[in-house]
């Protein structure tokens, strides 16, 4: 069965054109009792969605108002009831029909607004109260939209109010070709739509019951921490991006609001990323917290996958230490007789640079002896990343140096590699290895080496790629989502899958012991 909420997404998109994103979040704010700013030029639907969205509520009561610099509360809030003047010496406005009474509202050029105005509505938007002469009254609102065609004037007081609007959407003209030759012949792009199942005033005040019992996921709050981090550093000498505690709070609002709308008791990662729209605060930030929203997203798997990666490199390298001694000891190969083996994987080249480059093991003992007739073997040279200070060599045959062992193309190097005995040549140079006093080649019990893991990595691994399809499904599933952000982390998903198939080749090699 379709979740009721797409569906009455879809139904209220009718002959709206890209303008899916807007009305899907400004029905999650109103689900949250939450507000919206659409920040677009003039003539792209801004009123349009608020007077579908007023569809949406069976029986919604709207109120919508474009303010000038000339707008009074009057017009606003109501007009001050004479009789209550007269007869009980009493100020008070009559509500009725004005924004106090309204559970939809609407408010075009909403910066334009006097002060007496944007004062009353920042404890409208946030606390949902009006303060009627001298009692306060509870609002039914349940959704309030600001447009305008510009951000608040700097110095002019209205930080306050611009922070109470929790989602902010840039509005912009119909993008794509087709979708705009389909708006131009359609003729039915009225305010009225026809809504199959509205919400009931019952339905919204059980689902006010339930979300604040919707739980938070370790992942999310992982997620949270790390783009809280992200956004609070200062970048290129510029300040960090502000976000209050109020909105992270009300954030995570949202978030139980989205799981209770995808029919979830908890909420999962792919909640997260519609909502990098309630953390900037100018424009060109956008696509800063765009982009840190994405990485908050896969850095958790990113991480696993780098640990699992250095697992099986561990195991991978302790496998290929132990078969090369057995096979020296087996074939009686009695060149290494005498090398020092540093940290049971590498040796140690002398002389070379500053006198901190090592050899993989592995690598030496299967270098060919130097033959006129053939090519040096290709190998890179790269900075250790546990430990900068030394440079590691790596029999290597491919091209883009930068996949190596995760190493930057700027800090690796490709290099050709022959043995000649117990001495390596690096392009053309010959290098001794360090000897030791160990025992001799034939002395050596392999048992005393070190042994791998024995961890199933199999099983790890497809415990990661069974989670990243979960995440892929939900994402694509998330009615939240535009379709350019579907394909956006689609991509990503896909990027960790090739980092998976990449993985289980190296499992494979450590499986049969390559």
């Amino acid at each position: 069965m379709e979740n009721r909420y797409l569906q009455l997404i879809r139904e209220l998109s009718a002959h709206v054109y890209e303008k899916d994103t807007e009305l899907s979040l400004a029905l999650l704010a109103a689900m949250a009792g939450e507000s919206v700013l659409l920040l677009g030029p003039p003539g792209v639907a801004k009123s349009l969605i608020a007077r579908r969205l007023k569809n949406a509520f069976q029986n919604a009561s709207v109120f919508e108002y474009l303010m000038s610099r000339f707008s009074t509360p009057d017009e606003i809030f109501g007009p001050v009831s004479i009789s209550q003047l007269r007869d009980a010496d009493t100020y008070e406005r009559k509500v009725e029909g004005y924004l106090p009474s309204a559970e939809i509202v609407f408010l075009d050029e909403v910066w334009k607004a006097g002060p007496a105005i944007q004062n009353s509505l920042l404890t409208v938007i946030n606390e949902k109260t009006y303060r009627n002469g001298d009692h306060e009254i509870q609002l039914p609102l349940k959704l309030l939209i600001g447009a305008s065609n510009e951000l608040p004037t700097e110095g002019e007081g209205l930080e306050a109010l611009w922070d109470r609007f929790l989602i902010r959407i840039v509005s912009g003209c119909v993008k794509d070709q087709q979708s705009f030759v389909d708006m131009l012949l359609d003729s039915e792009t009225s305010d009225k739509v026809s809504v199959s199942c509205p919400i009931t005033q019952q339905e919204y005040e059980e689902a006010q019951q339930r979300i604040p019992q919707i739980t938070c996921s370790p992942e999310v709050l992982a997620s949270i921490l790390y783009l809280r981090s992200q956004l609070s550093v200062d970048r290129d000498r510029r300040r960090a991006i502000y976000v209050s505690d109020r909105r992270w709070k009300k954030i995570l609002q949202l978030l139980r609001t989205s799981a209770y709308m995808h029919q979830r008791e908890q909420v999962m990662p792919s909640d997260l990323f519609p909502l990098w729209r309630c953390l900037w605060n100018e424009p060109e930030e956008q696509e800063i917290v765009r982009d840190f929203m994405k990485k908050s997203l896969f850095v958790g798997f990113e991480n696993e996958i780098e640990s699992l990666r250095q697992a099986v490199s561990s195991d991978l390298k302790i496998v290929q230490v132990r078969a090369s001694v057995e096979a020296d000891k087996k074939r009686g190969d009695h060149r290494n007789e005498g090398l020092l083996l540093c940290n049971h994987f590498f040796y140690h080249v002398l002389n070379h640079g500053t006198g901190h480059t090592y050899i993989f093991a592995v690598d030496f003992r299967n270098l060919k002896e130097y033959d006129p007739m053939n090519a040096p073997t290709q190998a890179v040279l790269y900075k250790d990343p546990s430990s900068p200070k030394n440079m590691i060599i790596r029999n290597y045959a491919g091209d883009a140096i930068s996949s190596v062992y995760g190493s930057e193309k700027s800090e690796a190097e490709k290099v050709t590699i022959y043995r000649k005995g117990q001495f390596l040549f690096i392009n053309g140079v010959r290098y001794e290895i360090e000897k030791s006093k160990s025992p001799l080649l034939s002395d050596i019990n392999v048992d005393t080496l070190p042994k791998p893991s024995g961890r199933n990595f199999y099983e790890a691994l497809e415990t990661k790629v069974q989670e990243v399809s979960r995440f892929s499904e939900e994402l694509q599933s998330n009615m939240f989502l535009s379709k350019e952000d579907k394909s956006e982390l689609q991509y990503m998903c896909e990027e960790l899958r090739k980092q998976f198939a990449y993985l289980r080749i190296d499992i494979e090699k450590l499986e049969y012991g390559e």
